[in-house]
């Protein structure tokens, strides 16, 4: 059977040297590479192509989320699971928004590890069971406050421009990395507040952030 490979990242060997010993007990699991930082991280994908990678959030020289973000952008097709001490659900919107695929809690990992997994190999969404239950709560309220919205279609070039707004980038950081002019960018801000019926790219981003499916249509 061919191998599902893995890269793990985390700014603490000894949590590497954890999930790997864990991903180790399941048949058809291989952990590919290894790294330190978000930077080693992204420099590895550039040499391996895993089928999952497995990060923190808070890591050195490029954040967890930017890392999500850079990978779901450059590396669609490998999955993203999230495995973080952060149990606040914004920082679960906030990778969800990003690209990530799972958000696993690291106080979880002995049980949840494998099962999220094969969960998020089987094509699904996985969030950890501490924060399930209160994620689906307020996506219940979100739904309900805005249930008269329409569903809003946006092309792949919004879809961009979103994704780096939610991440905080400003209109010229998001110009020189899709290397469009400012002109353009604030076009395609508009238009997103506007099919959004937003006031400002705050309420804009904290709507995305709780509605993280909206830029992975």
């Amino acid at each position: 059977m061919e191998s599902y490979n893995i890269i793990i990242a985390d700014d603490h060997s000894l949590i590497r040297q954890g999930i790997k010993a864990m991903i180790g007990q399941s048949p058809g699991l291989q952990v590919i590479a290894e790294a330190a930082d978000g930077r080693e991280l992204l420099d590895a994908l550039k040499e391996a192509r895993p089928d999952m990678v497995i990060l923190d959030i808070s890591m050195p020289q490029v954040s967890g989320i930017e890392a999500v973000g850079k990978i779901h952008e450059l590396y669609p097709a490998v999955r993203i699971l999230v495995l973080t001490m952060h149990s606040n659900t914004q920082y679960c919107y906030y990778a969800m928004s990003a690209g990530a695929h799972g958000y696993l809690l690291k106080d979880d990992s002995d049980t949840e590890l494998l099962p999220a997994i094969q969960q998020i190999r089987d094509g699904k969404i996985y969030v950890s069971p501490q924060l399930a239950a209160e994620v689906t709560r307020e996506m219940a309220l979100l739904f309900h406050d805005h249930k008269e919205t329409p569903l809003v279609h946006l092309t792949r070039r919004e879809k961009e421009v979103l994704r780096l707004v939610v991440n905080g980038l400003t209109s010229k950081q998001i110009g020189d990395k899709l290397f469009l002019s400012p002109r353009t960018v604030g076009h395609h801000r508009s238009s997103l507040l506007k099919k959004f019926n937003m006031k400002n790219s705050v309420d804009l981003v904290n709507y995305v952030i709780k509605n993280p499916l909206i830029i992975r249509q």
